[in-house]
């Protein structure tokens, strides 16, 4: 899958952002803007600083075009997020708001349906309507003023 952040990159929101520092070796998660990415997350490490707020990262699940590795790039703080808190959960409901892996990535969308062990999550960005079992979904959750807030329950 090519990078999401590949062409011109969006600044996400300052009310949602405060700049942090990220130390070599930490796993992170990227947050994308870039249009048909918005509302996704990728896991990558930190593998240097630059200074000016810049890292050179590595993604996990994403590899260079000519599939020789995984994929390095230069990205801006704004760009970087710490990893969500794990939350257990053994249930959604109609209406939550989730992160469902896809495509190499967690993708923000609403939960429309349940049916047996799968969650049908509605993702506004593509307009898109998919199944995933309860394993490939996450809390979704927002950074604000420095700590994680649960966003799961807006209906």
């Amino acid at each position: 899958m090519r990078s999401p952040n590949s062409h011109k990159k969006k600044q996400p929101s300052s009310s949602k952002q405060t700049t942090l520092t990220f130390q070599r070796g930490e796993l992170v998660e990227i947050v994308s803007q870039d249009d048909g990415f918005e509302g996704s997350y990728y896991a990558a490490n930190i593998i240097s600083s630059l200074g000016n707020n810049d890292y050179i990262i590595q993604y996990k699940t994403l590899v260079k075009e000519d599939n020789s590795g995984l994929l390095r790039e230069v990205m801006s703080a704004n760009n970087i997020q710490k990893l969500p808190d794990k939350i257990d959960v053994t249930d959604f409901s109609v209406g939550d708001i989730v992160d469902a892996y896809d495509k190499d990535g967690w993708w923000v969308g609403k939960i429309v349906k349940k049916s047996g062990s799968k969650y049908y999550v509605y993702f506004k960005g593509s307009g898109e309507r998919n199944a995933y079992p309860i394993s490939l979904l996450r809390v979704h959750q927002e950074w604000v003023d420095g700590k994680w807030v649960r966003n799961c329950c807006q209906k």
